[in-house]
């Protein structure tokens, strides 16, 4: 099949899909980090969709404004504020969200943290399924939301909840500890390597 892996600058995804025989490419405004620029298309991804044919997507759109993790931060003074700038970034955020699930590609999963009410309200599209790294054998907690078009959820692998109660919290909860700086978003948006090799196993023969 021939994947487009959508604001994907890791790799972790399109390597996985590509060991496994895919023609599968990342794609992202920055260069990528996985090691493999001749896998990469550095540009926009809604130019890249339109421009060639795709059998599937894996898309990350843009979830800053977004998830629950920072649904306070729409209001001021304790009201709704709707002409804020972190609303129009809402906005923003769901039209492009949008525009990736409707592309036209025939199969497509759409990843981003669990999304606040209004996000989910403005999306107008439930998610499909949520999934952890602790369903995949990774002793990590890191809730994410998939939206599927043609394609069945992940089926989980191994149950690491019992390894993780006999770590130390921080030790299980290293996304959520982890310490500010410029890179911060970038390090808690990567895809567990466990995880992107199950999307390349069972989605790989769809």
């Amino acid at each position: 099949m021939r994947i487009l892996v959508g604001c994907e600058e890791s790799q972790a995804v399109c390597m996985a899909f590509r060991a496994e025989g895919h023609e599968a490419y990342s794609c992202d405004l920055k260069p990528c980090s996985g090691g493999h620029p001749e896998w990469h298309i550095q540009g926009d991804v809604f130019e890249v969709i339109e421009s060639q044919h795709w059998d599937m997507l894996i898309g990350h759109p843009v979830c800053k404004y977004l998830t629950n993790a920072g649904v306070l931060h729409l209001f001021t003074d304790g009201k709704l504020d709707k002409k804020g700038e972190r609303w129009q970034g809402l906005e923003e955020g769901c039209k492009f969200f949008l525009k990736m699930w409707n592309c036209g590609i025939e199969r497509i999963c759409l990843e981003n943290p669990i999304p606040h009410k209004h996000a989910i309200k403005l999306i107008g599209v439930p998610y499909t399924q949520k999934v952890q790294p602790y369903n995949f054998g990774v002793t990590e907690t890191k809730a994410t939301c998939y939206w599927l078009k043609n394609i069945p959820p992940l089926m989980f692998t191994i149950d690491a909840r019992e390894a993780m109660a006999k770590l130390p919290k921080k030790d299980t909860h290293k996304v959520h500890y982890m310490s500010p700086g410029k890179d911060r978003s970038e390090l808690r948006s990567k895809t567990y390597p466990e995880i992107a090799r199950q999307k390349a196993l069972q989605w790989g023969d769809l």
